[in-house]
Formats: C-alpha cells, sequence, structure tokens
C-alpha cells in the first residue's frame, strides 16, 4: 500500500496514534510527515521518547494532546514547537499529559490486557499525579494499613506506527534494536501501520521468528519506505544523522523558522524518495556506511 493511502484511510482526525515506541531508534519520520501534508487535525500522540517529530506535527498544526515521557531535542535541547504551544497557544494549544517511561509502558500494556488500569508504587511522591489525570493514588485494597498506590489508566492507541528493517505484503515484521515500549504498544494498538525499508518473501521472515515485532493480523497496512525513520537511527541500515537535529533546532527558534523548514522538508517535499533527493547522495551514503551492526 501507499503510505498516503494507509494514512487516508487510517488515521481521521482526533486518532489517537502511537509513535516512536523504540525510544531514539526507527521513528516513523516519513509517516509523520504525510499526516502533516495532509492536514490533519485534534491528534492524541502517544510515545516515550519521538524527538524532533512530535516537535514537527505540533508546529503544523495537527496535535491536540501529547501523553508521552519527554518530547524534545536529543541532540540539541528543547523542542521550540512544542514551547510556543504550551506556552502560547501558537499555533494551537496543546494539553500535556506528562508520563515517565515505565508509566507509560503501563497504560500500553493495560489496554493490552484489556484492564482499565495497572496499580504500582512507581511516580509516588513525584508531581506527576498531581498534573496527569491517568495517574490517579488510591489506596491498595489487599493491605489493611491503607498503603497508598497510584493507577495508571490504560492508553489504546487507535494506531500505532512501526518503521522495521523488513515485513513482507501479509503484515509479518522484523524488528531489531532498541524496543522501547513496543511490545506493549503492539499489543494495545487497535491497528498497525508498518513500514519497512525492504519488502522480503514471508519464507524470510517466518524462518527467524523471534525478530516478528507485531501480530499479523493486526496490521492494516505494509508500506515498503527506505530511509523512512531518517534522522533517527535504524539498526543495521543508518546512523542517527545529528547534524540534521542540530539544523533544526536552529532553524525552528521562530515560528517563521519553522515554516521554512516545513515547507522545504514536508510541504514541498512530496514524498520520501524525494526527500532522500534533497537530503544529498554523499550525506544518505556516510550514514548507511556508518549504521549500528545488526
Amino acid at each position: 500500500m501507499r503510505l498516503t493511502e494507509a494514512i487516508e484511510r487510517f488515521i481521521p482526525d482526533g486518532s489517537v496514534v502511537a509513535l516512536g515506541t523504540c525510544l531514539e531508534a526507527a521513528i516513523p519520520f516519513a509517516a509523520g510527515h504525510e499526516i502533516i501534508r495532509q492536514h490533519r487535525r485534534d491528534l492524541t500522540l502517544v510515545g516515550p521518547v519521538s524527538d524532533i517529530l512530535f516537535d514537527q506535527l505540533v508546529g503544523a498544526g495537527c496535535v491536540r494532546r501529547i501523553s508521552a515521557a519527554w518530547v524534545g531535542n536529543m541532540s540539541a535541547g528543547l523542542a521550540h514547537c512544542v514551547r510556543r504551544a504550551v506556552e502560547e497557544g501558537i499555533p494551537a494549544p496543546v494539553e500535556i499529559r506528562d508520563h515517565s517511561t515505565f508509566s507509560i509502558g503501563l497504560a500500553l500494556l493495560a489496554a493490552g490486557l484489556g484492564a482499565p488500569f495497572i496499580p504500582t508504587r512507581t511516580l509516588m511522591g513525584s508531581d506527576l499525579p498531581l498534573e496527569n489525570p491517568d495517574l490517579i493514588e488510591s489506596t491498595n485494597p489487599l493491605n489493611e494499613l491503607g498503603e497508598p498506590i497510584l493507577l495508571v489508566r490504560a492508553l489504546q492507541p487507535d494506531v500505532l506506527i512501526l518503521h522495521v528493517q523488513r515485513a513482507d505484503v501479509d503484515g509479518h515484521a522484523h524488528y531489531w534494536g532498541p524496543l522501547g515500549v513496543t511490545r506493549e504498544a503492539v499489543l494495545a494498538a487497535r491497528r498497525i501501520i508498518i513500514t519497512a525499508e525492504e519488502i522480503v518473501p514471508r519464507e524470510t521472515l517466518l524462518r527467524d521468528p523471534n525478530r516478528i515485532v507485531a501480530p499479523a493480523h493486526k496490521v492494516a497496512a505494509v508500506v515498503h519506505l527506505p530511509g523512512g525513520a531518517h534522522p533517527s537511527p535504524l539498526y543495521g541500515y543508518y546512523d542517527r544523522d545529528h547534524a540534521f537535529f542540530e539544523e533544526y533546532h536552529a532553524r525552528t527558534r521562530t515560528v517563521e523558522g519553522f515554516e521554512a523548514w516545513l515547507r522545504e522538508w514536508v510541504l514541498d517535499t512530496p514524498d520520501r524518495n524525494a526527500y532522500l533527493r534533497r537530503l544529498g547522495e554523499a550525506r544518505w551514503q556516510a550514514l548507511q556506511a556508518a549504521r549500528p551492526q545488526a
């Protein structure tokens, strides 16, 4: 399936979308850019750490709420668009529901289990339960001394987008590298969009079943998308493009700077092939030569 069709069919306005569940690696930037080009609105973004992809979606006006452990720019610091949205409502107000990486994993796990919440002792004594209505302080009913406990509300994404090394057309997919909360997310999500560096025969994947990352019956779309995670790294394929993150940080300090960046890299760049041509063959080859080993 083409990426344009996958986003058009499975991510309507108002969707709850999980992205970047593998932490720093394999962030589905190409899919996020297509969401921006299709002008989606009122999305809720879910993820432990999605680096500058969340910032780009917020700056483009696609987002109403974020449930995440951290939003920023790992190579350079803060996320300018998210800061403007939270502090000034530019381009639109965004609600932030702060989690830790562990608690957002618990929220996804609860949804995957079909439970309304998961009790835990994590975050007790922190400020997060005071600000996030999905973290509810309660009392352990199994403890006669009235032990305090925290309930983490289940969080079910409508769609999880995963970028992987290889997949087949039936939805079997291999991913290797840091998993983050991906195991929890694939069980929690109602459906999954897979974007993949390579499309391979089913037999190639089934010969190595331990690397299959998600149940194929939950996969709604498989998209062949080489370079789909750049500028984040993908193990065995390409390294992190630190310079790209630093350039983004410098150019997006102002609204005008972000709008110029967005036109150049997303709105006036129709697909991933055009994006890689803009990046340049020498730069792209250098990132692949320095790729982390599988």
